[in-house]
Protein backbone atom coordinates (compact mmCIF):
# COMPACT_ATOMS: atom_id res chain seq x y z
CA UNK A 1 0.00 0.00 0.00
CA UNK A 2 2.84 2.37 0.86
CA UNK A 3 4.42 1.67 -2.52
CA UNK A 4 1.15 2.45 -4.33
CA UNK A 5 0.69 5.64 -2.30
CA UNK A 6 4.23 6.75 -3.14
CA UNK A 7 3.64 6.01 -6.82
CA UNK A 8 0.42 8.04 -6.78
CA UNK A 9 2.22 10.94 -5.11
CA UNK A 10 4.99 10.83 -7.73
CA UNK A 11 2.45 10.80 -10.57
CA UNK A 12 0.57 13.67 -8.94
CA UNK A 13 3.72 15.77 -8.69
CA UNK A 14 4.62 14.96 -12.29
CA UNK A 15 1.16 16.02 -13.41
CA UNK A 16 1.50 19.26 -11.44
CA UNK A 17 4.77 19.96 -13.24
CA UNK A 18 3.12 19.37 -16.61
CA UNK A 19 0.19 21.59 -15.67
CA UNK A 20 2.64 24.44 -15.04
CA UNK A 21 4.35 24.12 -18.43
CA UNK A 22 4.21 27.17 -20.69
CA UNK A 23 1.38 27.72 -23.16
CA UNK A 24 1.56 29.74 -26.35
CA UNK A 25 -0.01 33.20 -26.22
CA UNK A 26 -1.85 32.73 -29.52
CA UNK A 27 -2.93 36.34 -29.89
CA UNK A 28 0.59 37.69 -29.45
CA UNK A 29 2.08 34.94 -31.61
CA UNK A 30 -0.22 35.87 -34.51
CA UNK A 31 0.77 39.53 -34.21
CA UNK A 32 4.47 38.69 -34.28
CA UNK A 33 4.14 36.20 -37.12
CA UNK A 34 2.38 38.85 -39.21
CA UNK A 35 5.11 41.37 -38.35
CA UNK A 36 8.01 39.16 -39.43
CA UNK A 37 6.34 37.62 -42.51
CA UNK A 38 7.74 40.12 -45.07
CA UNK A 39 11.25 40.10 -43.57
CA UNK A 40 13.98 38.94 -45.95
CA UNK A 41 15.99 36.60 -43.76
CA UNK A 42 15.55 34.03 -41.00
CA UNK A 43 13.99 35.22 -37.72
CA UNK A 44 13.73 33.56 -34.34
CA UNK A 45 11.74 35.06 -31.47
CA UNK A 46 11.10 34.07 -27.89
CA UNK A 47 8.87 36.08 -25.52
CA UNK A 48 7.81 35.37 -21.95
CA UNK A 49 5.84 37.47 -19.49
CA UNK A 50 7.41 36.63 -16.14
CA UNK A 51 4.99 35.43 -13.52
CA UNK A 52 2.74 33.82 -16.13
CA UNK A 53 2.83 30.54 -18.02
CA UNK A 54 2.45 32.13 -21.45
CA UNK A 55 5.13 32.47 -24.10
CA UNK A 56 5.68 33.05 -27.79
CA UNK A 57 8.12 30.79 -29.59
CA UNK A 58 9.00 31.28 -33.25
CA UNK A 59 12.11 29.24 -34.15
CA UNK A 60 12.91 29.71 -30.48
CA UNK A 61 15.10 26.60 -30.37
CA UNK A 62 16.95 27.18 -33.65
CA UNK A 63 20.61 28.14 -33.63
CA UNK A 64 21.64 31.70 -34.47
CA UNK A 65 24.93 33.62 -34.29
CA UNK A 66 25.40 35.46 -31.02
CA UNK A 67 27.91 38.05 -32.25
CA UNK A 68 28.36 40.27 -29.17
CA UNK A 69 25.61 38.54 -27.19
CA UNK A 70 28.30 35.98 -26.29
CA UNK A 71 29.65 38.63 -23.91
CA UNK A 72 26.82 37.86 -21.48
CA UNK A 73 28.29 34.38 -21.02
CA UNK A 74 31.86 35.72 -20.78
CA UNK A 75 30.76 38.06 -17.99
CA UNK A 76 29.23 35.14 -16.08
CA UNK A 77 32.38 33.05 -16.40
CA UNK A 78 34.43 35.96 -15.03
CA UNK A 79 32.05 36.30 -12.07
CA UNK A 80 32.40 32.58 -11.41
CA UNK A 81 36.16 33.06 -11.13
CA UNK A 82 35.55 35.94 -8.75
CA UNK A 83 33.25 33.73 -6.67
CA UNK A 84 35.97 31.05 -6.63
CA UNK A 85 38.54 33.65 -5.42
CA UNK A 86 40.63 33.31 -8.58
CA UNK A 87 39.97 36.94 -9.49
CA UNK A 88 38.85 40.07 -7.64
CA UNK A 89 36.30 42.42 -9.14
CA UNK A 90 38.35 45.55 -8.47
CA UNK A 91 41.84 44.13 -8.96
CA UNK A 92 44.20 46.01 -11.26
CA UNK A 93 45.07 44.45 -14.60
CA UNK A 94 47.95 45.37 -16.89
CA UNK A 95 46.91 46.17 -20.46
CA UNK A 96 49.44 45.27 -23.16
CA UNK A 97 49.41 46.20 -26.84
CA UNK A 98 49.30 42.50 -27.74
CA UNK A 99 45.70 42.43 -26.47
CA UNK A 100 44.52 44.99 -29.03
CA UNK A 101 41.73 43.87 -31.38
CA UNK A 102 41.39 46.12 -34.47
CA UNK A 103 38.31 48.31 -34.38
CA UNK A 104 36.98 51.36 -32.54
CA UNK A 105 37.22 49.98 -29.01
CA UNK A 106 37.91 52.33 -26.12
CA UNK A 107 40.24 49.86 -24.42
CA UNK A 108 42.20 49.49 -27.64
CA UNK A 109 43.09 53.19 -27.38
CA UNK A 110 44.94 52.61 -24.10
CA UNK A 111 48.71 52.86 -23.96
CA UNK A 112 50.83 49.79 -23.40
CA UNK A 113 51.31 49.01 -19.67
CA UNK A 114 48.17 50.95 -18.66
CA UNK A 115 46.65 49.68 -15.40
CA UNK A 116 42.88 49.21 -15.36
CA UNK A 117 40.50 47.58 -12.90
CA UNK A 118 38.86 44.31 -13.89
CA UNK A 119 35.47 45.88 -13.11
CA UNK A 120 36.09 48.56 -15.73
CA UNK A 121 37.12 46.00 -18.34
CA UNK A 122 33.84 44.16 -17.68
CA UNK A 123 31.96 47.46 -17.94
CA UNK A 124 33.55 48.23 -21.31
CA UNK A 125 32.73 44.75 -22.63
CA UNK A 126 29.07 44.94 -21.61
CA UNK A 127 28.07 48.59 -21.92
CA UNK A 128 30.24 49.55 -24.90
CA UNK A 129 30.50 46.03 -26.37
CA UNK A 130 34.27 46.52 -26.49
CA UNK A 131 35.81 43.56 -28.35
CA UNK A 132 39.33 44.10 -27.03
CA UNK A 133 37.94 43.91 -23.50
CA UNK A 134 35.82 40.87 -24.32
CA UNK A 135 38.64 38.82 -25.81
CA UNK A 136 40.87 39.69 -22.85
CA UNK A 137 38.13 38.60 -20.45
CA UNK A 138 37.48 35.42 -22.42
CA UNK A 139 41.11 34.51 -21.82
CA UNK A 140 40.97 35.48 -18.13
CA UNK A 141 37.86 33.30 -17.74
CA UNK A 142 39.85 30.27 -18.86
CA UNK A 143 39.08 30.46 -22.57
CA UNK A 144 36.14 29.28 -24.62
CA UNK A 145 36.38 25.69 -23.40
CA UNK A 146 36.01 26.74 -19.75
CA UNK A 147 33.14 29.11 -20.56
CA UNK A 148 31.34 26.38 -22.52
CA UNK A 149 31.77 23.98 -19.61
CA UNK A 150 30.23 26.57 -17.28
CA UNK A 151 27.30 26.95 -19.68
CA UNK A 152 26.81 23.18 -19.88
CA UNK A 153 27.02 22.85 -16.09
CA UNK A 154 24.23 25.42 -15.78
CA UNK A 155 21.92 23.63 -18.18
CA UNK A 156 22.62 25.53 -21.40
CA UNK A 157 22.61 23.08 -24.27
CA UNK A 158 23.12 25.44 -27.23
CA UNK A 159 24.69 28.70 -25.95
CA UNK A 160 28.40 28.31 -26.75
CA UNK A 161 31.63 30.18 -27.51
CA UNK A 162 33.17 29.18 -30.83
CA UNK A 163 35.98 31.68 -31.43
CA UNK A 164 39.44 30.75 -30.13
CA UNK A 165 37.97 27.51 -28.78
CA UNK A 166 39.67 24.20 -29.77
CA UNK A 167 37.32 21.73 -31.41
CA UNK A 168 34.74 24.33 -32.42
CA UNK A 169 36.27 25.43 -35.71
CA UNK A 170 33.33 24.18 -37.81
CA UNK A 171 30.84 25.97 -35.55
CA UNK A 172 32.95 29.13 -35.81
CA UNK A 173 32.82 29.02 -39.62
CA UNK A 174 29.02 28.71 -39.49
CA UNK A 175 28.08 30.97 -36.55
CA UNK A 176 31.10 33.12 -35.77
CA UNK A 177 32.17 34.08 -32.22
CA UNK A 178 29.28 32.26 -30.56
CA UNK A 179 25.93 30.58 -31.05
CA UNK A 180 22.68 30.44 -29.12
CA UNK A 181 18.92 30.08 -29.40
CA UNK A 182 16.35 32.79 -28.65
CA UNK A 183 14.95 30.73 -25.76
CA UNK A 184 18.31 30.14 -24.08
CA UNK A 185 19.37 33.75 -24.50
CA UNK A 186 16.18 34.94 -22.84
CA UNK A 187 16.49 32.33 -20.09
CA UNK A 188 19.93 33.68 -19.19
CA UNK A 189 18.57 37.16 -18.45
CA UNK A 190 15.67 35.70 -16.48
CA UNK A 191 18.08 33.73 -14.28
CA UNK A 192 20.08 36.89 -13.64
CA UNK A 193 16.87 38.78 -12.80
CA UNK A 194 15.95 36.07 -10.29
CA UNK A 195 19.43 35.96 -8.74
CA UNK A 196 19.96 32.34 -9.74
CA UNK A 197 23.40 32.46 -11.41
CA UNK A 198 26.48 32.05 -9.18
CA UNK A 199 24.94 33.96 -6.25
CA UNK A 200 22.25 36.59 -5.73
CA UNK A 201 24.95 39.26 -5.32
CA UNK A 202 26.81 38.20 -8.47
CA UNK A 203 23.57 38.00 -10.47
CA UNK A 204 22.57 41.47 -9.30
CA UNK A 205 25.88 43.04 -10.32
CA UNK A 206 25.76 41.40 -13.74
CA UNK A 207 22.16 42.51 -14.19
CA UNK A 208 23.08 46.10 -13.25
CA UNK A 209 25.82 46.05 -15.88
CA UNK A 210 23.32 44.94 -18.51
CA UNK A 211 21.04 47.85 -17.56
CA UNK A 212 23.63 50.44 -18.66
CA UNK A 213 23.93 49.73 -22.38
CA UNK A 214 25.37 52.50 -24.56
CA UNK A 215 23.90 50.96 -27.73
CA UNK A 216 20.27 51.85 -27.04
CA UNK A 217 19.18 52.67 -30.59
CA UNK A 218 17.37 49.44 -31.44
CA UNK A 219 15.01 47.58 -29.06
CA UNK A 220 15.64 49.98 -26.17
CA UNK A 221 14.64 52.98 -28.30
CA UNK A 222 11.06 51.67 -28.26
CA UNK A 223 10.85 51.44 -24.46
CA UNK A 224 10.34 54.59 -22.36
CA UNK A 225 13.69 55.92 -21.04
CA UNK A 226 12.33 55.96 -17.49
CA UNK A 227 11.73 52.18 -17.56
CA UNK A 228 14.68 49.98 -16.66
CA UNK A 229 15.70 47.26 -19.10
CA UNK A 230 18.64 44.85 -19.23
CA UNK A 231 19.84 44.06 -22.72
CA UNK A 232 22.60 42.99 -25.07
CA UNK A 233 22.86 43.32 -28.84
CA UNK A 234 24.79 41.28 -31.34
CA UNK A 235 25.56 42.38 -34.89
CA UNK A 236 27.62 41.14 -37.83
CA UNK A 237 26.97 41.63 -41.54
CA UNK A 238 24.34 38.93 -42.01
CA UNK A 239 22.92 38.75 -38.47
CA UNK A 240 21.44 41.35 -36.08
CA UNK A 241 19.98 40.29 -32.73
CA UNK A 242 19.02 41.58 -29.31
CA UNK A 243 17.87 40.15 -25.99
CA UNK A 244 15.97 42.38 -23.52
CA UNK A 245 14.38 41.97 -20.10
CA UNK A 246 12.04 44.88 -19.34
CA UNK A 247 11.17 45.83 -15.74
CA UNK A 248 7.76 47.06 -16.89
CA UNK A 249 5.23 48.70 -14.53
CA UNK A 250 2.76 45.82 -14.83
CA UNK A 251 5.28 43.00 -14.71
CA UNK A 252 8.61 42.04 -16.20
CA UNK A 253 8.82 40.51 -19.63
CA UNK A 254 11.75 39.13 -21.60
CA UNK A 255 12.23 38.75 -25.33
CA UNK A 256 14.95 37.80 -27.76
CA UNK A 257 14.92 38.49 -31.49
CA UNK A 258 17.58 36.66 -33.50
CA UNK A 259 18.16 37.00 -37.23
CA UNK A 260 20.48 35.42 -39.77
CA UNK A 261 20.86 35.20 -43.56
CA UNK A 262 19.56 38.76 -43.79
CA UNK A 263 19.29 40.41 -47.19
CA UNK A 264 19.91 43.95 -45.93
CA UNK A 265 23.50 43.99 -44.65
CA UNK A 266 23.80 47.77 -44.38
CA UNK A 267 25.10 49.46 -41.25
CA UNK A 268 22.74 52.43 -41.20
CA UNK A 269 20.05 53.19 -38.64
CA UNK A 270 17.28 51.96 -40.95
CA UNK A 271 18.78 48.51 -41.55
CA UNK A 272 15.83 46.13 -42.07
CA UNK A 273 16.81 43.72 -39.28
CA UNK A 274 17.32 46.52 -36.75
CA UNK A 275 14.02 48.04 -37.81
CA UNK A 276 12.32 44.69 -37.30
CA UNK A 277 13.72 44.46 -33.77
CA UNK A 278 12.42 47.97 -33.06
CA UNK A 279 8.98 46.99 -34.33
CA UNK A 280 8.93 43.85 -32.18
CA UNK A 281 10.01 45.85 -29.14
CA UNK A 282 7.32 48.49 -29.72
CA UNK A 283 4.64 45.85 -30.25
CA UNK A 284 5.57 44.09 -27.02
CA UNK A 285 5.68 47.30 -24.98
CA UNK A 286 2.16 48.26 -26.02
CA UNK A 287 0.90 44.68 -25.72
CA UNK A 288 2.05 44.33 -22.12
CA UNK A 289 1.38 47.99 -21.22
CA UNK A 290 -1.80 48.71 -23.23
CA UNK A 291 -2.71 51.86 -21.33
CA UNK A 292 0.67 53.52 -21.84
CA UNK A 293 0.72 55.88 -24.81
CA UNK A 294 4.43 56.71 -24.88
CA UNK A 295 6.22 56.56 -28.21
CA UNK A 296 9.60 57.87 -29.36
CA UNK A 297 9.43 61.65 -29.87
CA UNK A 298 9.81 63.16 -33.34
CA UNK A 299 13.45 63.56 -34.32
CA UNK A 300 14.74 60.99 -31.82
CA UNK A 301 16.88 59.31 -34.46
CA UNK A 302 19.16 62.37 -34.60
CA UNK A 303 20.45 61.36 -31.17
CA UNK A 304 20.83 57.64 -31.80
CA UNK A 305 23.98 55.80 -32.78
CA UNK A 306 24.31 54.42 -36.30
Amino acid sequence: MKTIALLCLTLSLSCAGLCQSYRIDRKLQRKLEALIKPFQGTVGIYVHKLGTHKEVAIRADSLFPTASMIKVAIQAAIFQRIADSQLQYHQNLLYRDSLYYPGVDILGMAKDSTQIELSKVVMLMITESDNTAALWLQSLAGGGTAINQWLADHGYQFYRVNSRTPGREAAYRQYGWGQTTPREMARFLVQLRKGELISPAASERMYRNLCHIYWDDVALSQIPPYVQAASKQGAVDDSRSEVVLVNAPHGDYVFCVDTKNIADQSWTHDNAAWQLIREVSALLWHYFEPHDHWSPPPGYTRFMEE
